[in-house]
């Protein structure tokens, strides 16, 4: 049925417990499974006219932590399929648009399927933030199975 699961993560309880249903998916089908997270790039917003990038060090600060915080996420994930004796690899990459990483990294990989969990914002915040699961169930020719928790 399946044979190649993308699941991309953002470290958010919701995300690990989709990273648990995933690899418990792959388990059963003996897929394998990528693990994705999605760094966006660095802006800033400020009263100050002088952009957070250019205090000395406060960009590389900035870039260490996320760095850090996305290699955290994906040694999570990593922990459960391992413990689930799925194959798996782990991605991290840097990209304007969440979504759009997500379904090019699933294209690019051959996966065959996206599972991924829904933050469910509603009201002004959903249209403000956008929804990454409505982009990616939107824009994806590859089949999602959104895990809500």
């Amino acid at each position: 049925m399946y044979h190649h699961i993308l699941i991309p993560t953002d470290g958010s309880e919701r995300s690990e417990n989709a990273v648990a249903h995933g690899v418990g998916l792959a388990a059963a089908l003996n897929a394998q499974v990528t693990i994705l997270t999605v760094e966006a790039p660095l802006h800033s917003v400020a009263s100050d006219p002088t952009p957070v990038v250019e205090i000395p060090g406060a960009a590389e600060f900035i870039h260490k932590f996320l760095h850090g915080k996305a290699e955290e996420y994906l040694a999570s994930a990593a922990a459960v399929a391992a413990a689930s004796q799925v194959s798996f690899e782990t991605v991290h990459i840097k990209h304007e648009h969440c979504f759009a990483a997500i379904i090019e990294t699933a294209e690019a990989r051959g996966c065959d399927l996206i599972v991924m969990s829904s933050h469910r914002r509603s009201g002004i915040s959903a249209v403000l933030l956008g929804s990454v699961t409505l982009k990616v169930l939107t824009h994806s020719n590859i089949p999602v199975l959104v895990h809500r928790s």
